[in-house]
């Protein structure tokens, strides 16, 4: 799984919330959320207007990298089959089974749990 445009879909209070679960609360928390917030993005296309963002972190800076783990950190809780290998933002999972139809229904249905 490529999950390199992960980081563009993070939600910034699930962000903070997970941060503040992990021990960084107060002060350094503050600090995070006003880092988030009131970024905006602009697309020159046809007079296009600024674009306050909502969510996503910026990977371009010295923040990105270090705080890209903690996004997704417990992702490896969302199935209890398969068998993970995370590096950065590329994912292999890892599940096999004799017959193929139980393989597919299984790869499936564990996909779904991820997605959600």
């Amino acid at each position: 799984m490529d999950l390199s445009k992960a980081f563009d879909t993070v939600d910034h209070s699930i962000f903070l919330a997970k941060l503040e679960h992990y021990g960084i609360r107060s002060i350094a928390n503050e600090w995070l959320r006003s880092y988030l917030s009131n970024r905006q993005q602009f697309v020159f296309i046809n007079n296009s207007d600024t674009l306050h963002l909502t969510c996503g972190v910026p990977q371009v800076s010295v923040l990105g990298l270090p705080l890209f783990p903690v996004c997704i950190n417990d992702f490896i809780n969302s199935s209890s089959i398969f068998d993970f290998d995370l590096f950065a933002d590329d994912s292999n999972l890892f599940y096999s089974d004799k017959d193929v139809q139980h393989l597919v229904d299984t790869i499936n249905r564990e996909l779904g749990k991820i997605n959600r």
